[in-house]
This record gives C-alpha cells, structure tokens and sequence, in this order.
C-alpha cells in the first residue's frame, strides 16, 4: 500500500490556491497566440503572487518561451534567462508579488511536469503548479491546483515523487469585479433580468454538482469493484457530506421544494411578459414618433415648394414688368 508522508499531508491539508480573473485572461491570452492551432501543444508561464501557507494567493503572471516534443515527453526546453530577467523587472514594479509557482494549459498531467517542477524549486521553495484548462467543455471551474509530495511505501522500497491535489477557487478583487463586468456586458443577453440570471448560475451551479457526484460514484464503484484501493479519508468525508443532504422522503419536505421553485419561476414569467409588453409598447412609440416626424418633413418640404413657386411667379412677373418697360421707352424713342 503507498502511503503519502504524513508532514507533508499536514503542511498542505486545508491549502487553498485563489486564482485571479486577471491570471486566467493572461492564461487564456498566451495560449490564443502561441498553441491556439495545435490541439496538443500547450504553454508554460510564472506565477505570482503571495504563499500566507493555508492560502495561496495567484495574482499576476507572465508567459515563458517554452518547445517541448511531442512524441518524447523527456525532451522539452525552458528558457531560465528569460525567467530571470523578467523576474528582476517584475520586482521594481511591485515587490509584493513573489514567483509562487508556475501554470499550463495541460490540460491534464504531463509525464514532464515533475521534472519542469523541480527545476522551478531553484527560485521557489514550494511551488505550486496549476493547470489552466483553455477549451473547456464541461461545467466547473477551469484550474486544478497541485503540489509535489513524495510517497512513502510500506515495503520499504524507494520513494517517489507525485502530485498532491489542492483545492483551488477564483475570486476577484474590487477593481477586477470591474474589469470583468465591463468585459461580460456585452456578452449578457440585454432582455434577462437579475432574477433569471441568479437561476441560470444557479441552474449552472447544479450541472457542476451533477458532474462532481457522477465522479463520486465512479470512484465509489471501481473501489467496490476492487480497482481502487479504499482511502478511509475520502470515505468519511462522504459520509459526512451525505448526513447533511436534507431527507427528500418526506414530503412536506418537498412540498416546500416545489412551492419554492414555483414562486420563483413564476417571478420569472411575469417579468419576462412586463418586459415583452414594454419592448412592444417601446417599439409602437417609435413608429408613430417616425410617422410624426416623416409628416413634419412631407409638409416642410411642402411650405417649401409653396414658396420656391411663389418667388419664380414674382420673379417671372418682375421680368413681365421690365420688358413692359423697355417697349414703351421703345415707342417713346420711335415718336420722337
């Protein structure tokens, strides 16, 4: 049986990596330039931020030059001057922030990723690697947090190095929250309201949980079929999160479920209706503020034809009058 050491175990039990808005468009940014075309190809960059030990904080980072093989996972080049350069300019902008860590765009484990992270262990004590999924397809968050522990056996043979799953959140600061709503204002539809976009995260909030419990019960299944070995841990953390589910059998239980669902649901159809009914009623003033305004310009263009004809008859009139005029001077001239 392989056994993770236990100081490490608790060094690390309850650390959480917080990744930043501002990270994962640098992520998503570096990889739409370099790998966006190769569907295995992935990029490698630093992060930065703060290590406070339970909590790690991912608040910048930045892209690294980085060829890797694809057919020999053993052959891959990292350039460290790169690093250092751009870690030494980093460092008169905000000294607060210090290289925590490093990312890829896996998007799962590579048979690299232990070497390139104990090549970062020359600049950082504990480095933590996150994996940033750029194509995501399923409902979640897109990073998984890992660090490297070494397993013990109980055969007493040689130790070896792995990743240790952490968990890992996202979370904004003020001045990020509005950056991110000035970039998804004009991804949200403009006719949905706060109460239909509250059910909709949470609609994708409950796709995100049926993924988590189909992943519970696969592991459940391969460690009754015996594939798994049984980790008493993950099985009293179950435990302990199924106690807490409320008891849907009964049903006055969920009788106030369905009514809750019901109410909100109906908020939601009349709030869509006011708001179709204003859109038609909106769209009808618009029409006659059009009609209105096309009849102000027929009868403007109108006056204004009354008028040009008005000075062309005084005119031709004028020119009557003048050649009127010039004959009787004429004839004045001819009896003189």
């Amino acid at each position: 049986m392989v056994a993770t050491a236990s100081e490490q175990l608790a060094a690390l039990a309850g650390t959480t990596v917080i990744v930043h808005p501002l990270v994962l468009l640098s992520v998503a940014d570096h990889h739409a330039r370099t790998a966006a075309r190769s569907s295995s190809k992935r990029v490698v960059g630093i992060l930065l931020g703060q290590d406070n030990g339970k909590t790690v904080n991912v608040a910048n980072s930045f892209a690294v030059p980085f060829e890797e093989d694809e057919k020999d996972p053993k052959t891959w080049f990292l350039d460290h001057n790169y690093i250092e350069g751009m870690w030494e300019m980093f460092k008169k902008v905000n000294a607060r922030e210090r290289m925590i860590g490093w990312y890829h765009t896996g998007p799962k484990l590579r048979a690299s990723d232990l070497e390139i992270n104990d090549l970062f262990k020359r600049y950082i004590a504990r480095p933590v690697m996150v994996i940033v999924d750029v194509r995501q397809q399923s409902v979640g968050i897109p990073t998984d947090a890992y660090f490297a522990v070494e397993e013990i056996r109980d055969d007493g043979t040689e130790t070896r190095k792995t990743f240790l799953h952490v968990p890992s959140a996202i979370e904004a600061e003020e001045a990020e929250e509005i950056g991110v709503e000035h970039l998804l204002r004009d991804i949200n539809h403009s006719s949905s309201t706060t109460l239909s976009t509250r059910v909709s995260n949470q609609l994708a909030s409950l796709r995100g949980l049926q993924s988590r419990l189909k992943e519970i019960r696969d592991y459940l299944e391969k460690v009754a079929s015996g594939t798994l070995p049984i980790n008493h841990q993950i099985v009293y953390h179950l435990q302990d999160a199924l106690n807490l589910l409320p008891d849907l059998d009964d049903p006055l239980m969920t009788k106030s479920f369905t009514s809750n669902t019901n109410d909100q649901l109906l908020v939601v159809y009349l709030s869509s209706l006011v708001r179709a009914v204003i859109a038609l009623h909106a769209l009808v003033d618009n029409k006659a503020a059009n009609a209105e305004l096309e009849q102000g310009k027929s009868e403007e263009d109108k006056s204004k034809k009354t008028q040009k004809e008005k000075d062309a008859s005084k005119e031709k009139d004028s020119e009557k009058e003048g050649d009127k005029a010039k004959e009787k001077e004429k004839t004045k001239d001819k009896g003189k």
